[in-house]
């Protein structure tokens, strides 16, 4: 368990080992997420890449994508269809 004082502004410095686990910098921001009537406090661009892993997940199958060319050949795709419809 780790503790930190709330100061009168009510500003809290974390704990180093919950800024090295949450892989916090200076300038990062933090997320506080209830979960079951308590608070959790996350690293959110840790959540925004998980939420966009879980969006994302099946897509290489359900697009039949091997390895990286596969991956390249589909950006160069769909690059030429946007410029395509925008002309």
């Amino acid at each position: 368990m780790e503790l930190a004082k709330i100061t009168s502004k009510g500003q809290i410095t974390l704990p180093i080992n919950i800024r090295r686990t949450l892989k916090l910098n200076d300038g990062d921001k933090v997320a506080f997420i209830e979960k079951d009537g308590q608070y959790v406090v996350i690293n959110p661009t840790m959540l925004a890449f998980e939420n966009a892993q879980k969006a994302f997940e099946g897509e290489v199958e359900r697009l039949g994508l091997r390895d990286v060319d596969d991956v390249v050949s589909l950006v160069k795709e769909v690059r030429a269809e946007r410029k395509a419809t925008q002309a």
